[in-house]
C-alpha cells in the first residue's frame, strides 16, 4: 500500500530533475514525496493514530482553536 495522507489522500508524485547544462538536456527521474507525520486524531471521542500530511495537520490544528 502506498504511503498517503489519511485525511486528504495525497500521495507522492513523479517528476524530473532538469539538467542545467549540455545540449541534450537529459532528464533524470525523481519522486516528489509528501511530508507525512504520525499524529493522534480525536475521532468520536477516541484517540486514533494516523499518518497525516503537514497541510492537513495545520488545518486540523486551526479548526481546534
Amino acid at each position: 500500500m502506498a504511503r498517503s495522507c489519511a485525511v486528504c489522500g495525497k500521495v507522492s508524485l513523479d517528476g524530473f530533475n532538469a539538467q542545467s547544462s549540455g545540449m541534450n538536456r537529459v532528464r533524470a527521474h525523481r519522486r516528489f514525496h509528501v511530508n507525512l507525520q504520525q499524529t493522534t486524531l480525536d475521532l468520536n471521542g477516541k484517540s486514533v493514530k494516523a499518518t497525516v500530511c503537514t497541510r492537513c495537520q495545520r488545518t486540523l490544528s486551526r479548526a481546534d482553536q
